[in-house]
């Protein structure tokens, strides 16, 4: 007697739409509320994460006596990044989260997948400074995906200058190790300024790459030393020496303040500002609103007059000291749930006046009554 079995099916097995599969997730979260399912996934693994992107440190590198670089594992999240492009690095510091933005120093093709950040530790720096002092292979820090503007043309051009100063050189270091990978074969100039030898970070790995690249040229400018092959602070003699043809291709520039402006001015009196390409950390100009503030700002219990600067600035001016990270609304570490009132941003203009919405303090100004849930 033959056993009856089940016709089978010419037809392929049914597959689930993306939004079907992502339904047993939602619903996992949704039971998670309100910590979420990477909140109980990082008390088994730190890096075991459904939707945060993190990174595990692997290495430790210490080239000058206040800079440290850190190789980092993303988890599977990472979708890379472009050379000069930074990211954030958020790290729990006695129990509060802090962000701060840094650059990639490593080549956008870096094969293990792995990226590098060179911190420079600066006095008043609360990441930096634990960071460089307390930074160890196995510990985990949350990350960003890649963002900013500042890279590299996609057609390269035929020459290059790059100029950094001080921890600037993480994002035009990063282009150059690029360019190498990719066997660019234009001519670069790298110039870096810095107080003197001692002071260059990663200088070992710059002069390898000059050394193995013909077409890489490393110009560095001490300014408290006289055994650079430049001296003093940015001149435009100083383009003129090391690379005559700046005026025909295009310069990257990133640094301290006093070198920015100093370049910056003499592109624009030269009328190259087109050819300048430049990443400074610094919030948008303020578009001050016609008349004078007005109304009452509450931060929880705390009340102040609207002085029309952002509510970061006021929370701080009112004795209250709210977590904030870059200042410029890159970092998103300032947001809060403003309860009622309209908010201006002042990158963009757009208004907010929906009750219990998240706003940035640090790119936001009231427009009259806010309450800010602080």
């Amino acid at each position: 007697m033959t056993a009856l079995l089940p016709k089978r099916s010419n037809r392929s097995p049914r597959r689930l739409s993306p939004l079907r599969r992502l339904e047993p997730l939602r619903l996992f979260e949704a039971l998670a509320t309100p910590h979420g399912v990477d909140r109980y996934l990082e008390l088994v693994n730190p890096m075991l994460t459904v939707r945060e992107l993190r990174a595990e440190v692997t290495a430790v590198h210490r080239s000058t006596l206040d800079s440290v670089t850190l190789t980092l594992r993303p988890t599977r999240q990472w979708r890379g990044f472009k050379a000069g492009q930074f990211v954030n690095v958020t790290v729990e510091i006695d129990g509060v989260r802090r962000t701060r933005c840094y650059s990639p120093t490593c080549s956008q093709y870096r094969k293990d997948g792995l990226i590098e950040i060179t911190i420079k530790r600066h006095p008043e720096g609360l990441v930096s400074q634990y960071l460089h002092a307390n930074a160890a292979p196995g510990l985990v820090v949350q990350l960003s995906q890649a963002d900013g503007v500042f890279h590299l043309p996609a057609l390269r051009p035929e020459r290059l200058l790059l100029v950094s100063g001080g921890s600037g050189i993480t994002p035009v270091l990063s282009m150059l190790r690029t360019l190498c990978d990719e066997g660019y074969s234009g001519e670069v100039v790298f110039l870096h300024y810095s107080n003197g030898e001692h002071d260059v970070a990663l200088l070992r790995e710059l002069r390898e790459l000059a050394a193995q690249h013909g077409n890489v040229r490393l110009v560095l400018a001490y300014t408290d030393a006289t055994d650079g092959d430049l001296t003093g602070f940015f001149g435009p003699h100083h383009l003129a020496e090391v690379a005559p043809w700046f005026a025909e291709s295009h310069t990257y520039l990133c640094g301290p303040p006093a070198l920015m402006s100093s370049v910056k001015a003499h592109y624009a009196e030269a009328g190259l500002t087109d050819l300048l390409h430049i990443e400074e950390f610094q919030p948008a100009p303020i578009v001050v609103d016609d008349g004078e503030p007005t109304g009452t700002i509450a931060f929880g219990d705390t009340t102040a007059e609207n002085s029309g600067e952002t509510l970061l600035e006021q929370a701080e001016a009112a004795g209250l000291t709210p977590e904030y990270g870059c200042r410029m609304g890159i970092c998103f570490s300032c947001t809060q749930v403003k309860t009622s009132g309209c908010t201006r941003n002042i990158r963009t203009g757009e208004l907010h006046s929906d009750p219990d919405e998240e706003i940035q303090l640090c790119i936001n100004v009231p427009v009259g009554d806010v309450s800010i849930d602080l």
